[in-house]
C-alpha cells in the first residue's frame, strides 16, 4: 500500500475543528491501515511531527428510504495529535 494512499480524506465537523486548535487532526483513513502507516503517511504528505495517533471503526448504521433499506459504508477514523513544536496542517488553503 503507498503512503499517499493511506489518508482518504480529512473529516469536517464542528468538533473536529474545535480539535484543531489542540493540534489535533482528524482523518478518514484506508480500513487496512495500522497507526504506523497513518503516522508515516502523515508525516510525509504535510511536513509535519506526530505525537500520537489513535484509530477508530465506524461501524455500519441501517438506513432506510421507502421501502427499501440498507446500511451506510464502514469506515476508519484516525485522531492524529502533532508535536507542540511542530506547524499546523493548512486543510482549507486561501489561495
Amino acid at each position: 500500500m503507498n503512503l499517499l494512499d493511506v489518508i482518504k480524506r480529512p473529516v469536517i465537523t464542528e468538533k473536529t475543528m474545535l480539535d484543531m486548535d489542540e493540534k489535533k487532526y482528524t482523518f478518514e483513513v484506508d480500513t487496512g491501515a495500522n497507526k504506523t502507516l497513518v503516522k508515516q503517511a502523515v508525516e510525509s504528505a504535510f511536513d509535519v511531527k506526530v505525537a500520537n495517533v489513535n484509530i477508530l471503526n465506524v461501524h455500519p448504521k441501517p438506513k432506510r428510504m421507502g421501502q427499501y433499506q440498507g446500511y451506510t459504508r464502514k469506515r476508519r477514523k484516525a485522531v492524529v495529535t502533532l508535536t507542540q513544536d511542530s506547524k499546523e496542517i493548512e486543510i482549507f488553503s486561501a489561495e
